[in-house]
Order: C-alpha cells, then sequence, then structure tokens
C-alpha cells in the first residue's frame, strides 16, 4: 500500500479529513489535480458549529483576529444568533483561501503527505484495498480506503459510480473578488429588486459582490464569466457602475441541488460538495463539508488500525446523510424566498411574521448554524445522546481545564463527574482509545441538559454517545460500538 487513505481534493474537506487521520496515526496521502493552491475563496466564514469544531482542534488561533457576528439570515430574513446561547458566534469574512492554507500546515505538521498535480483518472476496488491511476504517473497508487473530497464536479464520485440525483439548476448567479471599489455592505437579498445582490468587505482590500437577475436562466460554461458580464448585471440591478473595478476573480454557480444516495460504496466513501452540492445560502456548504470530514475521520482511523470493526463506517452515512439532506432542503427554501421574485412575496411576509415567536427562530438559526444535529447513538432519555458537548469548565484539585482542551488528541472522552471508581474500572479496557478525566463542572446551569448528568461518554468528534444517568445501554457496549472490543 501507497497509504492506508487515499484523499482526492486538498479542499477544506480533504485537509480536515488528512489532519484527522494524523491525529489517529494513520497514514495518509492526499491527491490534488491542481499544482497549487488557487487563492480564490468561494467560502468567507464558519458557522457557529464549524468554530466549535476548530477550536477542539485548538485551530483558531491559527487563523489570527477572526471577525465574528451574531447576526445571521434564512433566505434574506435577518436572524439573531444570539438565541442560542452558543460558546461562539459565527466567523464573518475569513477567505477559503485562509482556511485552506492553516488546515494544510495544520495537516503537514501532523504528517500528511500531500501531491498537488495529481489527477485522479481511475478507480479499482478489490477485496484488499483501492488502485487508483493517476494522469502521467508510472504505476498505479494503491490504499486500503479511498475518500472523495474532490468537490461538485468529483471524478472519484463518477469512477466510482454513485448515484448523484437532485434538481438541475434554474438560475445563474455571478461572483467576483473586487479591488478599487467602494460598496456599502450587503449581507441579504432586497426581495422587491429585480435580483440579488450581496456586497462583503474582504481582507486586503477586496470587495466581494454576488449578484444574479431573477429567471436569468444558467450558462453552459466552459471557463468563468467576464468581469463585464458581472458589471452589466450589477448597474441593471443597482444603478451603480463598477466596470473600473480590479477583478481578482470571477465566477459564477448556480442554485442546482443534488446529493449522492451513498456516502459509501465498499472503500470509496465521499465527503464535502463531492457528495452535495447547493445554493451557497449563508455558506453552508463548506462548513457542512468540514463537518463530514470530522465525522469520518476517527471512524475511518478506527478501522484502519483494527480497533473497530468495518461496520462503523455504515454510520457515517447513517448520520450525515440526513444531515445533508436537511441542508438541501434548507438551502432550497432559502433560494426561493431569495430569488422568487413577488412569486414569494405572501411566504415571506408570513414568515417574518413567524420569526417573531422565539421557538421559531431557535430553529431556523440552529438549522443554518449547525447547532441543531443531533445523531442516534441509541435509545435513552439524556437530552445530551446524539448532540455535541457544551463547553464545560472542568475542576480537579488544582487542575483546571475545559471539555474542549480534552478533546484537542482527536480521542475518545469518558467524563467521570461523580468520582465513580466502579465506572472507571469498567472502561479500562478500552483506555488505549478513550481518556478518563474524573473532573467536577463548574457553573453548571440548574435547569441545563448537563443538570444532574453523572457521566458522559464522548466521542472524538464531541459528540455524546453515552450518558448516565438516561442511556438505556450500559458503558461497556456503548464503548464497544464507538471504539469496538476491549483491548
Amino acid at each position: 500500500m501507497d497509504a492506508s487513505v487515499i484523499v482526492v481534493g486538498a479542499g477544506p474537506a480533504g485537509l480536515m479529513l488528512a489532519g484527522e487521520l494524523r491525529l489517529a496515526g494513520v497514514d495518509v496521502l492526499v491527491l490534488d489535480r491542481l499544482a497549487e493552491r488557487t487563492g480564490q475563496s468561494r467560502g468567507i466564514g464558519f458557522t457557529i458549529r464549524t468554530m466549535e469544531v476548530f477550536d477542539q482542534r485548538g485551530l483558531l488561533p491559527r487563523f489570527g483576529g477572526i471577525e465574528t457576528s451574531d447576526a445571521g439570515h434564512f433566505g434574506g430574513l435577518p436572524l439573531d444568533l444570539t438565541v442560542l446561547g452558543a460558546a461562539h458566534s459565527a466567523a464573518r469574512t475569513v477567505p477559503q483561501s485562509r482556511t485552506e492554507a492553516v488546515l494544510e500546515s495544520w495537516a503537514r505538521e501532523l504528517g500528511a503527505v500531500i501531491r498537488r498535480g495529481q489527477e485522479v483518472t481511475g478507480l479499482v476496488e478489490d477485496a484488499d484495498g483501492v488502485s487508483v491511476n493517476v494522469a502521467g504517473a508510472e504505476h498505479t497508487l494503491r490504499a486500503r480506503y479511498v475518500v472523495g473530497c474532490d468537490g461538485g464536479r468529483s471524478s472519484v464520485r463518477r469512477l466510482a459510480g454513485f448515484d448523484f440525483p437532485g434538481t438541475p439548476a434554474t438560475t445563474e448567479l455571478y461572483l467576483a473578488d473586487v479591488r478599487g471599489v467602494s460598496l456599502a455592505p450587503k449581507m441579504t437579498a432586497d426581495p422587491s429588486a429585480a435580483g440579488l445582490v450581496m456586497v462583503a468587505h474582504l481582507p486586503d482590500g477586496i470587495t466581494r459582490i454576488i449578484a444574479a437577475e431573477r429567471g436569468t436562466p444558467p450558462t453552459r460554461r466552459t471557463a468563468p464569466p467576464e468581469f463585464s458580464e458581472v458589471a452589466d448585471v450589477f448597474k441593471r440591478l443597482t444603478d451603480t457602475d463598477i466596470s473600473t473595478a480590479e477583478p481578482v476573480w470571477v465566477s459564477a454557480f448556480t442554485d442546482a441541488a443534488r446529493q449522492v444516495t451513498q456516502y459509501r460504496r465498499g472503500r470509496v466513501l465521499l465527503a464535502g460538495d463531492a457528495a452535495h452540492v447547493h445554493l451557497p445560502a449563508g455558506g453552508q456548504g463548506m462548513n457542512t463539508s468540514v463537518q463530514d470530514s470530522v465525522n469520518l475521520g476517527w471512524k475511518l482511523a478506527a478501522v484502519v488500525r483494527g480497533n473497530a470493526p468495518e461496520t462503523l463506517l455504515d454510520t457515517y452515512h447513517a448520520e450525515r446523510h440526513p444531515v445533508g439532506s436537511r441542508l438541501l432542503a434548507n438551502t432550497r427554501a432559502q433560494s426561493l424566498l431569495i430569488l422568487g421574485g413577488d412569486d414569494v412575496t405572501p411566504v415571506r411576509e408570513v414568515l417574518t411574521e413567524l420569526l417573531d415567536h422565539p421557538e421559531v427562530s431557535r430553529h431556523l438559526a440552529g438549522r443554518v448554524s449547525g447547532l441543531d444535529i443531533r445523531y442516534d447513538v441509541g435509545g435513552g432519555r439524556h437530552p445530551l445522546l446524539g448532540a455535541r458537548l457544551p463547553e464545560l469548565a472542568l475542576t480537579n484539585g488544582t487542575l483546571r481545564t475545559t471539555s474542549t482542551r480534552l478533546l484537542r488528541a482527536g480521542r475518545g472522552l469518558l467524563l467521570d463527574l461523580s468520582d465513580n471508581a466502579r465506572l472507571r474500572r469498567r472502561a479500562q479496557g478500552w483506555t488505549d482509545r478513550v481518556d478518563v478525566v474524573t473532573a467536577a463542572a463548574d457553573g453548571v446551569p440548574d435547569d441545563g441538559p448537563l443538570t444532574h448528568t453523572a457521566a458522559a461518554l464522548v466521542r472524538p468528534d464531541g459528540h455524546v454517545a453515552w450518558a448516565a444517568p438516561g442511556s438505556h445501554n450500559d458503558l461497556p457496549t456503548a464503548l464497544e460500538r464507538w471504539f469496538g472490543p476491549a483491548r
């Protein structure tokens, strides 16, 4: 084998997956068809859930100063994200190029091998692994598993025969990063206009413009549009001339929505845009892609290392496919609200009224932030089962730490909050994979989900797999399900 895992694609999903695999000690080879990073940035921010994920791995300081905001939107209708009571706010104006640079540096430091200028042209799976053909290479690469993180036009998806159903594009949207223009920020669509206009200020004096005229059918393009096309549309929509601006990057995208029917076919898996494409409403695409990789990484590593059976990989599809399906549903709904014109004005008005109700606002804020994700980890009554563990301040004698810091190593965590020696003895067979920590939780609200919690088993991705009291299964059963048999 050339590597235990070959990851195809060095975007955010592929680089995050490479780092997660290396945290678990699995050798990984990342192949990308481009000779170097483009420096282009489709995504320009992080949802609250991605902020949590990056904090969990200690990555946030690498980004430097991050501009955050508690303002969100659903289809152009404003949302107040503070209703979620989260430890983080959403990040704004972090270019995807910066995200890729940070993740690549992290993955390389951990020992990931990244090869650029490597275009995958063939895949053949057999009982022991996958053979990968690379254009111009003298020999075929071999790995036990291959993960396609190579974007919406994924070669891995096509070569491995994944079904990719969905709805075709109805509208084309222009994107341009420009210099030398002074425009006021505009982060939501104007429902009374003839189309969509969004303006955001990025670092280094760059202004991002997104514009689309309603009813404009998509163009079958083989190259990016000319900046003059973007300037003409912007002028018609706003009566503002930006034709003298310096274009840094110009692109076009559509509102097509597609999702593979399977996230795994044997030894080939998909993550990120290779598995789902949609209108990038609220920047959810890149963020969901990163979270795909965080869900998959520790599971794939456990199987490769022989700690867990291959059936653990089935939970990747079982958990992430529904997340992708709900993502497509909410972005398609937002697409109608943003691009639907006067026909959907009554829907906007009704939804605006509904957003005055805190439970509705909280529900939609949970959808766009990723904080409402909960996996089926087995029956039980505890409110945290399947959800991410909230950040906890923990004390053990003179030791002060947080639950977030305890997850930095990418291992499982058994949090003993009641100094239960019997509980710790029952976990001894898994301490090569699971850290057992006894501590007291500080500042837990009397009516919160952690009230009266005696212990919690947390997966490497931060989701609670077992809690006491409240889980129907006992601790050894939960440990074996998620971490394999005791040693």
